[in-house]
């Protein structure tokens, strides 16, 4: 019995993330209040709240269930990062784009990430946790770059942070700009081609 209390606990929880990242595509975060959320989900406001804090809370989990992914498969690189820097940074980006078109929860999210919500009042706990995510994004690159560097494939005089931070801005653009129009280009194959131009530019080397 307990264990089947667990398993609708969590199956109305899901319930609940998957109707709000609809509700969140179609209306926009702050347009889409909670009773709009728990009438579209067929559960009480009093299951929202036992679930999550609030507006900014639940958001925040249903980032998490697409971006933890991601992040923790970062972190699983990072001992790789050693041997081939800059192809682990690069396969591993190009991994991002091919999972962004493919799976259609992650390219929802993503599009409701960047086009979809306003940082303001209640939501200000999202733009916390997007900002940890890119820190966390940016402190992992340079860590990347600078074993690159140690192995002379990125000019040694050059800032590493700069460079993950304009690696960072390189791939966000992307995304936000595919994300506002898929037809415009192909993402994997432009981003593909844009992250090789970046890197290969990190060598500090100019032709004659």
């Amino acid at each position: 019995m307990v264990r089947r209390t667990k398993e609708e606990a969590l199956a109305t929880r899901d319930r609940i993330l998957d109707t709000a990242e609809l509700l969140f595509q179609k209306r926009g975060v702050s347009r889409t209040s909670l009773h709009e959320l728990a009438t579209a989900a067929g559960v009480t406001r009093g299951a929202i709240y036992w679930h999550f804090n609030d507006k900014a809370d639940l958001f925040n989990a249903m980032m998490a269930r697409v971006c933890l992914p991601l992040e923790e498969s970062g972190n699983a690189c990072d001992v790789a990062l050693a041997a081939d820097p800059l192809a682990t940074i690069r396969d591993g980006l190009v991994d991002m784009f091919r999972r962004t078109v493919k799976d259609a929860q992650i390219r929802r999210v993503f599009e409701i990430a960047t086009h979809k919500v306003e940082y303001v009042e209640e939501l200000l706990a999202v733009r916390d946790r997007h900002v940890q995510v890119r820190n966390n994004y940016l402190r992992q690159t340079e860590r990347g770059l600078r074993h690159a560097q140690r192995q002379g494939q990125v000019d040694a005089s050059a800032s590493p942070r700069t460079l993950a931070i304009g690696l960072h801005s390189l791939v966000d653009g992307l995304i936000q700009n595919w994300t506002l129009d898929p037809k415009a280009f192909d993402l994997v194959r432009a981003g593909r081609g844009a992250v090789d131009t970046y890197l290969r530019g990190l060598s500090g080397n100019r032709a004659s």
